[in-house]
C-alpha cells in the first residue's frame, strides 16, 4: 500500500481554535485538504479554515456526543473532501468536577459528558473513518488526542483522566485490529499546553508552578503538538502505530 505523504484528506474534530487550529494548519500547510470540525463555536472554525494554506478545505459542523451526529460529520467530511485518510480525533471536554466538591447529580451528568464526547465519540468516529480508509483500500491513519493525566492522574478531572486512559487503548486494540488494511494507529499524550482554554490557569502563582513542572520551566506551544501528530499521520510513523507518544517535556516519565 502506498499511503501518500501530502495531498491527504484529513478530518480533525475540535478544531475550532487552539490545538484543533494549530493541527489543522499543519495539515495545510504540508499539502493536505483539511475538513475542520467544530461543536459550537462556528466563527472561531470559520477563522480556522480561513488561516489555512492551499484550497480545498471544508467546514463541518455537528455534535459528536450523539452517533448521529457523528455519522453526519464523518459523512459530510467524506463528501466534501471526497474520502477520508487521517482522523485527527482531539474534540473533547475537561470540566472540573472534584469528587468532595461536587453533589451526586452532578458527577453523573459530567460522566456521561465525558464518555459520550471523550470516549465514544473517538471510538464512533474511528469506526466511520477506518471503514472508509478500509473500503479505499489505500490506508490511512487515525491520530488520537490523549492526556498525560490518564497516567498521573487528574484529582480535579477524574472523568477526563480516565476517558484519556480509555482513548490510549481504544487505540491500542485499533492499532492491532487495522493493521492488515495498512491503516496505523497511535496517540499522544501532551502535558500543559498553551491554548485560551487554560490561559486563566497559566497566570499567577499557578501558572508558575504549572511551568515550574516541567525541567524545560514552561509548557509546550500547540505548535508543537500539531508537529508530532503530523509525524504520526505520516508514511513513515507506520512502525508507530499503538504507540502513546508523551508530549510532556520530561515533566511525568513513565517506564
Amino acid at each position: 500500500m502506498q499511503f501518500p505523504t501530502t495531498g491527504r484528506r484529513v478530518l480533525i474534530t475540535g478544531a475550532s481554535r487552539g490545538l484543533g487550529r494549530a493541527m489543522a494548519q499543519a495539515f495545510a500547510a504540508n499539502g493536505d485538504r483539511v475538513a475542520v470540525h467544530y461543536g459550537s463555536r462556528a466563527s472561531d472554525a470559520l477563522r480556522t479554515l480561513e488561516s489555512l494554506a492551499g484550497s480545498g478545505h471544508v467546514l463541518v459542523g455537528g455534535d459528536l456526543s450523539d452517533p448521529a451526529g457523528a455519522a453526519a460529520v464523518a459523512g459530510s467530511a467524506a463528501d466534501g473532501l471526497g474520502g477520508i485518510d487521517v482522523l485527527v480525533n482531539n474534540a473533547a471536554v475537561n470540566e472540573r468536577h472534584p469528587l468532595p466538591e461536587t453533589p451526586y447529580e452532578e458527577w453523573v451528568a459530567v460522566w456521561q459528558q465525558h464518555v459520550a464526547v471523550n470516549l465514544l465519540a473517538t471510538a464512533h468516529l474511528s469506526h466511520l473513518a477506518g471503514r472508509r480508509m478500509i473500503d479505499g483500500g489505500t490506508g490511512g491513519r487515525i491520530v488520537n488526542i490523549g492526556s498525560r493525566g490518564a497516567f498521573r492522574g487528574e484529582p480535579d478531572h477524574p472523568a477526563y483522566g480516565a476517558t484519556k486512559a480509555a482513548v490510549h487503548a481504544l487505540g491500542q486494540s485499533l492499532a492491532v485490529s487495522l493493521a492488515p488494511y495498512g491503516i496505523g494507529v497511535a496517540s499522544v499524550a501532551p502535558g500543559f499546553f498553551e491554548t485560551e482554554r487554560v490561559a486563566d490557569r497559566l497566570s499567577g502563582a499557578e501558572g508558575e508552578a504549572i511551568r515550574a513542572q516541567s525541567p524545560f520551566g514552561r509548557v509546550a506551544s500547540p505548535d508543537e503538538i500539531a508537529a508530532a501528530v503530523l509525524w504520526l499521520a505520516s508514511p513513515l510513523a507506520e512502525w508507530s502505530s499503538g504507540t502513546v507518544l508523551d508530549l510532556n517535556g520530561a515533566s511525568y516519565l513513565r517506564t
